[in-house]
C-alpha cells in the first residue's frame, strides 16, 4: 500500500509538472494569436474547446491562469516542479500578486485544495472592499477579442472598466445605429 501511494503522489507530480508545461504552451500561443485561423475562431479558449476537448469554460480559465503565471515567478516554479496542482494554482491565480505570492504558495504547499480556495475567497471578500484592489483587478480583466465572421460582419467581445466600456459603447453605437434621415 505504501509503494502504491509514493506511485501515485509521483505520478500527480509528473501530472502536475506536465499541466505547467501545457499552460506555459497555452499562455504563447494566445500571445501569438496561434488559435485565430484567419479569424475564424474566436478565442484561445473557443480553439482549446475545438482541437483539444477542452470545455469552454475550463478553457477560458486555462488561458487566463496561464497568463497569470507570467507575473507570479514563486507559484510558477512551484507548479513548474510539480509540487502544487492545477486545482490549487487556479485557485490562487484569483487573487495573487508578486507581494502575496508567498503566502498563498504556503498555504497551498501545507493545506488542501479546499483550504487554498477558503484562504482565496475570504482575500476576495477583503479585497473587494478596497477601491484601489478593486481597480487594478479590473485592469487585470480587460479583455478584447474581435474577429470578422463569413460575410465580413466584425464580431467584437469585451471586458472593460465601467468609464473605458462606456465610450467603446458610444463608439460602437454611433457606427452600428444607420443614420436617420431627417
Amino acid at each position: 500500500n505504501e509503494s502504491l501511494g509514493k506511485q501515485i503522489t509521483l505520478l500527480a507530480g509528473q501530472i502536475n509538472a506536465a499541466n505547467h508545461r501545457l499552460l506555459k504552451l497555452i499562455a504563447e500561443f494566445d500571445d501569438r494569436k496561434g488559435w485565430s485561423g484567419g479569424g475564424t475562431v474566436r478565442s484561445c479558449a473557443h480553439w482549446l474547446n475545438w482541437q483539444c476537448g477542452i470545455a469552454l469554460g475550463a478553457g477560458r480559465e486555462k488561458v487566463r491562469v496561464a497568463h497569470s503565471l507570467q507575473s507570479l515567478p514563486l507559484i510558477d516554479a512551484a507548479f513548474a516542479a510539480g509540487e502544487i496542482s492545477y486545482s490549487k494554482v487556479r485557485a490562487m491565480t484569483r487573487v495573487a500578486t508578486p507581494e502575496n505570492e508567498d503566502f498563498l504558495l504556503t498555504i497551498a504547499r501545507y493545506g488542501t485544495t479546499s483550504h487554498v480556495e477558503k484562504a482565496v475567497a475570504k482575500y476576495r471578500s477583503v479585497q473587494s472592499k478596497d477601491p484601489d484592489q478593486a481597480a487594478q483587478e479590473q485592469q487585470r480583466e480587460r479583455k478584447l477579442a474581435y474577429y470578422q465572421n463569413d460575410d465580413g460582419m466584425w464580431v467584437i467581445h469585451s471586458k472593460l472598466p465601467a468609464e473605458a466600456g462606456a465610450l467603446v459603447l458610444k463608439a460602437i453605437e454611433a457606427v452600428a445605429n444607420p443614420v436617420q434621415d431627417k
